[in-house]
């Protein structure tokens, strides 16, 4: 790595191009993809030898090399190194890299274009549940007016949205997230950061919505096709998303723990609790729109500007990703972003702001908000009296919720009502007797995946690079 870039500004065109073509960064991956090869699922290797070691010598060169380039992460780089060869030196059991863990703290620095070289054992959510060596380079992104957002009303201090740069076979898939709870490690520390890939949320939407609105006949609104039109832009529009529904699994009226996260719960509790955090980011950018929007031209700042510039992005974001991506994206096994994608879908329906006729969608934009907020409302209701029910009674209301809108398997214990239900029992009971597809696809979306199948299939390890503006294929 040459002097000039390690002293350039980060971020700038030419250092990601420095880094990605260099020896080093290729010699890092390539020997953290061959020692994938020798891995157990655990992450340890079952039979070391020689090559396995020689493996972790050429990847901690790597990093060694590249970490004048990353003044920033350089505590984390020493450490990750000593990681390594410690797992090494001790016969390559089950990895632990909890101590390089804690020295990353990519949060604690979140300028616009920065970049990280993230290396561990680990899982790739919506990727490969094995914990194989992954090696990631990542730059983020941190808008000035998303960093106004987040100095306000927003705070989320664990928030961390990054775009790709390149990366090792885990992420070729459809995981689009970097948590820390996925590294091997031999004990759960405080998680401090959570980082979400903008970019490859950004292609794939583009991708899919665009192909789903030709399937429809679905006349767009005009920023509405221009945020297909232009990668850059859907990145910032994600990153606005995010940050809000991020920070929204913890606040507000919620029965208790909303995840649950060492209980086993039925699914349809995980649809609410996602739903209502995007729910949330829309009816702020609802607010942020009609607020910003009574403020003299004249008076906003550049900062107040983009943020109404980018609030109804949100809207069109958050409405389109869930009824036409997620609601047929994935297996049909609990699958409780599915059902919130058609949860969402048959409201609006039923409120008679989206209309299925002649074979032809349309919605009816103006009427969308209020109609959407109120959706929002009955979710929110349901959280507040949670507190005053027994968990089984809360999780009856949660159902009668969804299946006043959305029609459950005709075969469903639960669709019999109580008297069907083993209510005198533990709630594993209950959870038992929920169908893995407790709502079926309609009609409408049976015929729906089968023509989008192939396009969402099309996405999986897709990213913003060379999408900035044009045809939206977003391919590597």
């Amino acid at each position: 790595m040459s002097h000039a870039t390690v002293d350039a500004v980060l971020g700038e065109p030419e250092v990601v191009e420095d880094l990605v073509s260099s020896s080093a960064w290729r010699n890092l991956k390539e020997a953290a993809s061959s020692l994938q090869l020798l891995q157990a699922a655990d992450g340890s290797v079952p039979d070391p030898d020689a090559r396995a070691a020689g493996l972790v010598d050429r990847i901690t060169a790597s990093i060694e090399h590249l970490a004048p380039a990353l003044p920033h992460d350089a505590a984390y780089l020493v450490v990750v190194v000593r990681d390594f060869r410690r797992w090494a030196a001790g016969g390559f059991g089950v990895p632990d890299f909890l101590d390089s863990l804690r020295a990353f703290q990519p949060q604690q620095d979140r300028r616009n274009g920065l970049l990280h070289l993230v290396v561990f054992p680990m899982f790739t959510q919506n990727g490969s549940t094995n914990r194989y060596v992954e090696a990631v380079l990542v730059e983020v992104l941190w808008p000035e007016f998303v960093a106004e957002l987040e100095r306000g009303d927003y705070s989320n201090r664990m928030f961390v949205p990054v775009r790709f740069v390149d990366f090792t076979p885990g992420y070729d898939t459809n995981s689009a997230v970097l948590f820390p709870e996925t590294i091997a490690m031999r004990e759960i520390p405080p998680f401090t950061w959570g980082a979400i890939f903008a970019d490859r949320e950004a292609a794939r939407f583009r991708r899919v919505v665009r192909h789903a609105a030709q399937v429809t006949s679905l006349d767009l609104p005009a920023d509405a096709a221009a945020l297909l039109d232009d990668q850059a832009l859907a990145e910032e529009t994600f990153v606005m998303w995010d940050l809000i529904h991020d920070r929204t699994h913890m606040r507000g009226d919620l029965p208790f723990d909303p995840f649950m996260i060492k209980q086993r719960m039925p699914f349809f509790l995980y649809s609410l609790e996602e739903l209502r955090c995007d729910l949330t980011a829309f009816r702020e950018a609802v607010r942020l729109e009609r607020e910003l929007g009574a403020v003299p031209e004249d008076d906003r700042t550049d900062a107040q500007r983009a943020i109404l510039a980018h609030a109804p992005l949100v809207r069109y974001a958050v409405i389109f990703d869930r009824i036409f991506r997620f609601a047929i994206s994935g297996s049909r096994v609990r699958n409780y972003d599915g059902l919130g994608g058609q949860l969402l879908f048959a409201w609006l329906h039923q409120h008679h702001v989206l209309h299925w006729t002649d074979t032809r969608l349309s919605i009816d934009w103006d009427e969308v908000p209020d109609v959407v907020l109120a959706l929002g409302r009955e979710i929110e209701e349901l959280y507040w009296r949670s507190i005053d029910r027994p968990k089984t009674a809360h999780w009856l209301a949660a159902y009668e919720l969804i299946t006043r809108t959305v029609t459950p398997h005709p075969a469903s214990t639960w669709a019999q009502g109580p008297r069907a239900l083993p209510l005198d029992g533990p709630p594993r009971g209950l959870t038992d007797l929920v169908h893995p597809d407790e709502f079926p696809l309609s009609m409408f979306y049976e015929a729906l995946a089968k023509k989008m199948g192939d396009v969402i299939a099309s996405t999986a390890g897709i990213t913003g690079a060379g999408t900035v503006s044009g045809d939206g294929s977003a391919a590597r």
